[in-house]
C-alpha cells in the first residue's frame, strides 16, 4: 500500500475525503447544542475568547499537538496534516450553510449527537485505512502512553480529555450532558463501526511522513 505516486494520492483523496465528512459529524455533535465533545469545548472556548472562527481555534490545537508529537518522535504521516487542517474549516463550512435545525428535545439533541458520533466512526475507519498516519490526538495519547508506563492507557485519555474540557470551560466552551456522552460513547461507537466493516487498526501500517514525500517525488 502507498507504494506509488497513484496510489498515495487516491489514499490522500480518500482521507481527505473521509474527513471533510467526519467535520459534518463534528459539526452535529456540536450543533445539537447540548454539550460539546472534550476536545471541541477547546476549540469553542479558543473561539469564543479570542473571536475566530472555530475552523481556525481548531487548526491552532492540532497543529500544537502536532508539534508535541514531533518533539515525541512519534511517526507523523501526510494525513495527519489533512486531519489538522481540513476537519475545522469543514465544520465552520456546515456552520456557514447551516442547513440543520436544532432540536428542542432532550431526545432530539441526543439522537443528534449519537448520528454525528456514528458519522465520525466510519469516517475515522476511511481514514485510518489510507494508511497515511493517525490523527496528531491519538498519536499524542500512544505517544505519552509509552512514556508514562505507571498509568494505563485509558487513564492517560481521560487525562487529557478532562484537561481539555476543563481549560476550554474556562475560555467559555460548552459544557454539557453532550460533552459526557462524547466522551464515553465516542470509543465504543468507532469500535462498533470497525466491527461492521470487519476492520483491524492494529494490522494497518501507517506510512511516515518522509516516505510519502518520496513516493510522491518518485525518489
Amino acid at each position: 500500500m502507498n507504494e506509488t505516486r497513484k496510489s498515495v494520492l487516491a489514499n490522500m483523496l480518500l482521507a481527505a475525503v473521509a474527513l471533510f465528512i467526519n467535520g459534518f459529524g463534528v459539526y452535529l455533535t456540536i450543533h445539537a447544542d447540548f454539550g460539546a465533545s472534550p476536545w471541541d469545548v477547546l476549540n469553542l472556548g479558543l473561539s469564543n475568547t479570542f473571536g475566530i472562527l472555530y475552523g481556525t481555534a481548531s487548526i491552532i490545537v492540532s497543529v500544537t499537538i502536532l508539534i508535541i508529537d514531533i518533539i515525541l518522535k512519534e511517526p507523523i504521516g501526510i494525513a495527519m496534516f489533512i486531519d489538522a487542517f481540513l476537519v475545522g474549516k469543514a465544520v465552520d463550512f456546515f456552520n456557514y450553510i447551516d442547513v440543520i435545525i436544532i432540536p428542542k428535545s432532550v431526545i432530539g439533541k441526543i439522537v443528534m449527537i449519537f448520528v454525528g458520533l456514528v458519522i465520525m466512526g466510519y469516517t475515522q475507519y476511511l481514514y485510518m485505512k489510507a494508511a497515511l498516519g493517525c490523527g496528531p490526538r491519538d498519536t499524542l495519547l500512544v505517544g505519552l502512553d509509552k512514556r508514562i508506563k505507571k498509568l494505563p492507557i485509558g487513564i492517560i485519555s481521560i487525562l487529557l480529555l478532562s484537561m481539555a474540557t476543563f481549560v476550554g470551560y474556562l475560555l467559555g466552551g460548552k459544557v454539557g450532558i453532550g460533552t459526557l456522552i462524547c466522551a464515553f460513547c465516542a470509543g465504543p461507537v468507532m469500535q462498533f463501526a470497525f466491527i461492521s466493516v470487519k476492520f483491524d487498526a492494529a494490522k494497518i501500517e501507517h506510512q511516515r511522513l518522509s516516505k510519502g514525500i518520496k513516493v510522491l517525488l518518485g525518489r
